[in-house]
């Protein structure tokens, strides 16, 4: 959803969720809180189904994308092979810390499910690491999508994408036009899906509320706890050490000089919404060339998705965790892949990293549970101020890259003052 500061309170969707939060939990405490659950839950399945149903076209359109953005030439992908080391290297380093996160505070330990009487799930994860590889590797990408197989969906589409920049200029360019058409019409149906998100917030609140109470929400906020503290790690630690190591950049030079991106990107909740303004600055006040800013930002704000790799990997352990399911090491070791790789595919828009989830919780074997669906709702109930900073955590991790790879580019001035 494009940012409009104009918009009154009541019209803005962060307002609109906290009033359907708030009138959900109410009436999920009356007397008839049962019977209004369901009456009115069905918004919250529509709501779930419409989140399913764009998974696969829009993780597809926009992977195959940002990689094939990359273009062609000995230059080109040298700076490709650059930046996605960073972005790889950021993100691997996100969702290593979300899941030390979790395995410190332990957020859905104690969940009142629902449906007491049902057995913990069975998560399905591979034996080994040789196995989880072998998993990754489509027979049949037709099959895997008719199968919402995402890990060997994104797979393929990485590997296409990477074919893509090795054609010539031509049919390279009537590729990239077509997928780059379908990307943003998936976009467009992806803001038109968010727009419901009240109504789905308000009918999912309605029926957890009204079958559970307030127990919930006591290990909601362990939950915040545990995704705060990840992105407030990653950026206030991981990113500047990065910058400091990789670039020899002043962290305290760049975060000063990025004041105005990151008040935006915290403001809007989007990648995209927030790109001219990272462009403008990134070249102004860091003093990155055109050369390498247009290059490294543009695929940033579709393929580095750190803020969303810390959160996928606490929300996804906390909904197995709150289901009783019996989280071994290969099941993280599955988590953290899936949600380096699921980052990848996050679009740009607000809440987009809880559409997103749906991939992870699926590769471990709890996609379809409806009780995995009841907790994402009370997740999205609570994710706007969640949103916002891991928009900030994922435009600042983006700038970060531009800085590094000009530093590597041989550029000089770099983050040599700071820039009112």
């Amino acid at each position: 959803m494009d940012y409009n500061p104009d918009l009154p309170w009541y019209r803005r969707l962060h307002w609109q969720v906290l009033c359907a939060m708030v009138i959900g939990v109410v009436i999920g405490l009356t007397p008839s809180g049962g019977f209004f659950a369901e009456y009115f839950g069905w918004l919250g399945v529509l709501f779930m189904r419409l989140l399913r149903m764009i998974i696969v076209p829009l993780v597809v359109f926009s992977i195959i994308s940002g990689v094939a953005s990359a273009g062609s030439g000995r230059t080109v992908g040298r700076m490709f092979g650059k930046t996605m080391s960073y972005y790889l290297v950021s993100s691997f380093l996100a969702a290593i810390t979300g899941l030390i996160l979790f395995n410190l505070i332990n957020p859905g330990r104690g969940y009142p499910v629902t449906d007491t009487g049902a057995e913990p799930p069975d998560l399905a994860v591979p034996e080994s690491f040789r196995d989880l590889l072998l998993d990754i590797v489509p027979t049949n990408v037709l099959g895997a999508a008719s199968t919402s197989d995402m890990l060997q969906i994104i797979f393929f589409c990485i590997v296409f994408g990477v074919a893509v920049t090795t054609l010539p200029e031509g049919p390279r360019t009537k590729v990239t036009g077509l997928i780059d058409a379908f990307f943003k019409a998936m976009m467009a149906l992806t803001r038109g899906i968010i727009k419901l998100l009240p109504l789905g917030v308000f009918g999912l609140m309605v029926t957890l509320v009204g079958e559970t109470g307030l127990r919930s929400f006591g290990n909601l906020i362990q939950y915040v706890m545990a995704l705060g503290s990840g992105l407030f790690i990653h950026f206030f630690i991981t990113l500047p050490l990065l910058l400091y190591f990789w670039g020899r950049v002043s962290p305290w030079k760049h975060a000063m000089n990025m004041r105005e991106p990151l008040l935006v990107a915290f403001s809007t909740s989007s990648s995209a919404a927030t790109l001219p303004v990272t462009l403008t600055t990134v070249r102004e006040k860091v003093g990155v060339s055109n050369r390498v800013s247009s290059f490294t930002l543009p695929m940033g704000a579709t393929v580095n998705m750190d803020g969303t790799a810390v959160m996928e990997c606490v929300g996804a352990l906390f909904i197995a965790q709150a289901l009783g399911a019996e989280i071994g090491f290969m099941t993280q070791v599955v988590v953290v892949f899936t949600a380096l790789l699921a980052s990848i595919g996050a679009a740009a828009v607000p809440s987009a990293g809880l559409v997103v989830i749906f991939i992870i919780l699926g590769a471990i074997g709890i996609g379809d549970n409806p009780e995995a669906m009841l907790i994402v709702g009370a997740m999205l109930s609570i994710d706007r101020p969640l949103d916002m900073a891991r928009t900030a955590v994922n435009v600042y991790s983006d700038s970060c890259a531009a800085a590094v790879v000009a530093k590597w580019e041989g550029e000089e001035g770099i983050d040599a003052e700071i820039r009112g």
